[in-house]
């Protein structure tokens, strides 16, 4: 079992979040809400994707 120090998967979710913001800012242009609040809800899910995987093969 890892301790909690050692576990960095939840990094991933924040991680996400960030680059989903930083793709919304390329789209701020062209569609402000939509394509913003997409890119963050993509960043998420890509965030809870690669912790999920990134837990399941340290256990």
């Amino acid at each position: 079992m890892t301790n909690k120090k050692e576990d960095k998967s939840s990094w991933a979710i924040g991680g996400g979040v960030l680059l989903g913001i930083g793709v919304g800012f390329f789209f701020l242009k062209s569609s402000p809400a939509m394509a913003f609040v997409g890119s963050i809800l993509a960043g998420l899910g890509i965030g809870l994707i690669i912790s999920s995987i990134i837990s399941s093969r340290k256990s």
